[in-house]
């Protein structure tokens, strides 16, 4: 399995780019989000998705470890396949869209492209309660893609890279402060 990429955008197309890593090309398919916030010519580094099936095999690609995770509870949702997933990853930053999720927005869900109402349903019953609590209440705002935040919670993703569940870090880091460090709020959410 190919856990991430890293290397340089050497092409950019409409939903995925070509990142060249010591002369090997990889096609991967990203969310809008990480689209616009890819630069041909710069180095970056993906976490990746190989899918396998009978007649393609695609590599999905993304920005933050949060993201990946995420996107693999997507999936896992019966009639949602990786458009729809990236489709509903492209709205809005990862954490937004998690805490949607959470709130049970099955009108954000529906804004993806290709995602009904009977799927929105389906991805909020089988996921609100894998992703873990919201972060705020409320209906969610769609924000723009010029708008998104460009930094992720790097504190969340070193959660997930140490082996918890995007629930349980998520949780964990609900109790921390955020103003702290990135070092800081890690340390207190794994006395928790």
């Amino acid at each position: 399995m190919i856990a991430h990429i890293e290397g340089v955008v050497s092409e950019k197309f409409e939903s995925s780019i070509i990142v060249d890593v010591h002369g090997v090309g990889y096609e991967i398919a990203i969310t809008a989000l990480d689209y616009d916030a890819t630069s041909v010519g710069e180095t970056k580094k993906f976490y990746t998705f190989h899918s396998v099936s009978e007649n393609y095999e695609n590599l999905y690609g993304f920005s933050t470890l949060a993201a990946k995770k995420l996107f693999q509870l997507l999936i896992s949702v019966n009639g949602v396949g990786p458009k729809a997933a990236l489709a509903i990853l492209s709205l809005a930053p990862v954490e937004e869209v998690r805490n949607a999720i959470a709130n049970a927005d099955t009108t954000f869900v529906t804004h993806a492209a290709g995602v009904g109402k009977k799927s929105a349903e389906r991805v909020i019953v089988d996921l609100r309660d894998k992703v873990g609590i919201p972060s705020h209440y409320g209906a969610t705002d769609i924000i723009s893609r010029s708008d998104a935040p460009a930094e992720s919670d790097e504190a969340l993703d070193a959660l997930i890279a140490l082996g918890f569940p995007l629930k349980e870090a998520s949780i964990a880091l609900s109790k921390v402060d955020k103003n702290l460090s990135v070092e800081e709020r890690i340390k207190l959410a794994l006395k928790k």
